[in-house]
């Protein structure tokens, strides 16, 4: 950031900087475009730097430093003359308004809240113009309410009556940090961090149920080899399926009684406890 003499100097110096005719400004675009010419680039954008200055003073309600502001703008301008087409005989001021603007815009939305806005066009549209229709709106002969408001703005932008509404409570109050105190009383120190509550696990907790997870499913491919191909079968589709098979269907498959399938199933399931147990004794307590 830039300390506030060295703004007043960059702001001087272009002021100071002179105009370009539109045969030189086209003859710098093209020694630019076509050789990189940088002392061209150099002055097409110090001709320019007014129009970055200019456009910075108008987004000054937003809190945000100026020389923030014209840092970012100059980012748009040098994007313009990156893009820039001198062969369309459009003027550069004209091309380079959209970028310089654009820049300043993201800036603003990145750093205006420390809760990201809308990033969409008509988000940004909302965003950069609800407090001049809202003000516009105001400033009436009639009085307007605030439903009727919010939909005139909705149908003015194309955005939800919702959308605006909610706009329009961020840019009404400042953030509130969650370290600051929930009330005037030094003696208690309860900030509002300490009613926020995550029943989640916490991280530790996650990464140990997966190894444990994993181990599990180690002792069980391992223990699994202890089961002949029908035993094997049925416990994977009994089981070890998100949808398990039913007893019935699985006899019709096998040729056998589902009462069949039930015993098998049954005498699968201890072979395994026995396994298990017997190669990993830690696993007692859970399969014994």
């Amino acid at each position: 950031m830039k300390s506030e003499p060295a703004r007043r100097d960059m702001v001087r110096m272009a002021m100071q900087a002179p105009y370009l005719e539109r045969d030189e400004e086209q003859s710098l675009a093209v020694r630019w475009k076509q050789a990189a010419d940088q002392e061209a680039l150099h002055k097409i954008t110090t001709a320019h730097m007014r129009l970055v200055i200019s456009m910075a003073a108008k987004f000054r309600s937003f809190g945000l430093p100026m020389s923030d502001l014209i840092q970012e703008g100059y980012v748009g301008l040098l994007e313009a003359a990156a893009r820039f087409e001198p062969e369309r005989e459009v003027r550069f001021s004209t091309y380079a308004t959209w970028w310089i603007r654009a820049s300043m815009q993201d800036y603003i939305l990145r750093n205006w809240s420390i809760v990201r806005g809308g990033t969409s066009s008509a988000q940004k549209a909302l965003f950069f113009n609800l407090r001049r229709l809202r003000a516009k709106l105001a400033r009436g002969s009639r009085p307007v309410s605030q439903s009727a408001m919010y939909r005139q703005i909705s149908e003015a932008l194309g955005v939800a009556e919702k959308d605006v509404a909610l706009m329009d409570s961020r840019l009404s109050g400042p953030d509130t940090s969650l370290s600051a105190p929930v009330s005037d009383d030094e003696e208690s120190g309860a900030s509002r961090m300490d009613f926020l509550v995550d029943d989640r696990p916490l991280q530790d907790e996650l990464v140990e149920e997966s190894i444990d997870t994993e181990r599990r499913s180690v002792w069980l491919r391992e223990a699994m080899g202890v089961l002949n191909d029908r035993e094997m079968r049925i416990i994977a589709r009994r089981r070890l399926s998100e949808e398990g098979a039913t007893l019935e269907s699985l006899g019709t498959e096998l040729g056998i009684s589902k009462e069949r399938v039930r015993q098998i199933e049954n005498r699968a399931l201890e072979k395994l406890r026995t396994a298990l147990v017997r190669d990993n004794p830690a696993v007692a307590a859970t399969y014994g």
